[in-house]
C-alpha cells in the first residue's frame, strides 16, 4: 500500500522537478505522497508493522504491571527487543507512529537538518508511514552530536542518554560524543557530559532489568542476538545473515567480524578523535553501517542510521562551504 501511494507521489514530484521554479512544489508533493498520505491512510485503516503493536502493548504493560516486557514470550509478537524508554511512545494517546515521527522530525529540526528530501527518501518515508521505531533514535543521535560540538555537554548527555534508553543502536554514540567533547572542550567538560549521560541511561534501564532479569534478558538481549527458539523476523540478505545462514560456523564469524569492526572504531576514537559534529556523524555512520551489515539478524531498514547521520555530515559540510565562500559583494570589495 505504501509503495503504490508513494510511487505515484514520486512520479508527480519528478515531473515537477524538471523546472527550477516548481522544485519547491516537487518537494512538497514528494513528502505528501511518500509520508503524509500513506501514514494517514494506514493509521486510519489500523494497518502497520507489528513493531507498532509491540510498542503500544509495552506501554500498556508498563502502566499495569510496571514492566514493559512479557515475562515468558513465546511468539514473535510477544518479544519486545527495545529498551524500556521505547514504551513511553506506547503510553502516549493515539497511534505510536505520530509520536515516533514527531520526535524524529523535532530532533532533526533542532539539529538543523529539516530537509524535505531526507523525509521523502524511501529509507525514511517507509518507516515513517508503517513503523518508525528507529527514527527517533537516529534523530536524537544527530541532535546529540550537534550539541556536543557546541559544548552543550549537559544537554548532549540528556539527549544521547534518552536515545540510549530507547534502543541498543544508540549506544555507540555515547563514546563518540565523549571523544568529540574531550578534544574540543577538554576533560572537565567531557566529565560533565559523562556525569549526565551515564545516570540518564542507568535510571531508565537498570530498574527494569533488576525487576525482571529473566524477562529483560529474553526480550532485549537473547532475541535480537538470535539466542531464543523464536527467530527474529529481521532477515534481510545482508552479509551477516548470509554468513550465519550458509557458512558453517557463520554466526560466530559474523559476530567476530562485528566485534573487530567495533574495536577498530574504538581505536580510531583514541588515535584520531573527531573534532567536528560532521566528523563524529561520519564515524558513527561508518560504525553503524558496518554493524547493520554484519549482524546475524538484520534488516535493510536499519540503514536509516547511516543515511541520517551521513545527511547530517553532508549538511554541516555544505554549511561550512557556504560560510567560507565570500559573496559577490564581499569579493568585489
Amino acid at each position: 500500500m505504501w509503495g503504490v501511494v508513494a510511487g505515484a507521489g514520486y512520479v508527480v514530484a519528478a515531473f515537477l522537478a524538471r523546472g527550477a521554479r516548481s522544485r519547491p512544489a516537487a518537494r512538497v508533493v514528494a513528502v505528501a505522497g511518500a509520508v503524509v498520505v500513506p501514514l494517514v491512510s494506514l493509521v486510519t485503516a489500523g494497518l502497520g508493522q507489528s513493531e507498532i503493536a509491540v510498542v503500544e502493548r509495552s506501554g500498556r504493560l508498563l502502566l499495569t504491571t510496571g514492566s514493559p516486557y512479557v515475562a515468558d514470550p513465546a511468539t514473535v509478537t510477544d518479544f519486545d527487543p527495545y529498551l524500556p524508554g521505547m514504551a513511553l511512545f506506547g503510553v502516549l494517546p493515539g497511534d505510536a507512529r505520530w509520536w515516533l515521527g514527531g520526535a524524529f522530525a523535532a530532533a532533526l529540526a533542532a539539529a538543523g537538518l529539516n530537509r524535505a528530501w531526507l523525509l521523502a527518501c524511501p529509507l525514511v518515508a517507509l518507516p515513517l508511514a508503517v513503523g518508525g521505531i528507529d527514527l527517533p533514535v537516529a534523530g536524537l543521535m544527530c541532535l546529540g552530536v550537534v550539541l556536543a560540538e557546541r559544548g552543550r555537554s549537559g544537554r548532549a548527555g540528556l539527549v544521547l542518554g534518552a536515545a540510549a534508553a530507547l534502543k541498543w543502536t544508540a549506544w555507540p554514540a555515547l563514546p563518540v560524543a565523549l571523544a568529540l567533547i574531550a578534544v574540543r572542550r577538554g576533560g572537565r567538560t567531557a566529565l560533565r557530559y559523562a556525569v549526565v549521560v551515564l545516570p540518564t541511561v542507568t535510571v531508565a534501564v537498570l530498574p527494569f532489568a533488576l525487576a525482571d532479569p529473566a524477562g529483560f534478558y529474553r526480550n532485549v538481549i537473547a532475541f535480537p542476538l538470535g539466542l531464543t527458539d523464536t527467530a527474529s523476523p529481521a532477515a534481510s540478505p545482508l552479509p551477516g545473515l548470509l554468513l550465519a545462514t550458509y557458512v558453517p560456523g557463520g554466526r560466530v564469524i559474523a559476530l567476530a567480524l562485528l566485534a573487530v569492526s567495533a574495536l577498530l572504531i574504538a581505536v580510531s576514537l583514541t588515535v584520531r578523535p573527531p573534532v567536528t559534529a560532521g566528523a563524529a556523524a561520519v564515524r558513527l555512520a561508518l560504525g553503524l553501517g558496518l554493524a547493520m551489515a554484519l549482524m546475524p539478524s538484520t534488516r535493510f531498514g536499519y540503514l536509516v542510521y547511516p543515511l541520517t547521520l551521513g545527511a547530517l555530515a553532508y549538511r554541516i559540510r555544505q554549511r561550512g562551504k557556504t560560510t567560507a565562500t565570500p559573496s559577490k559583494a564581499e569579493a568585489a570589495v
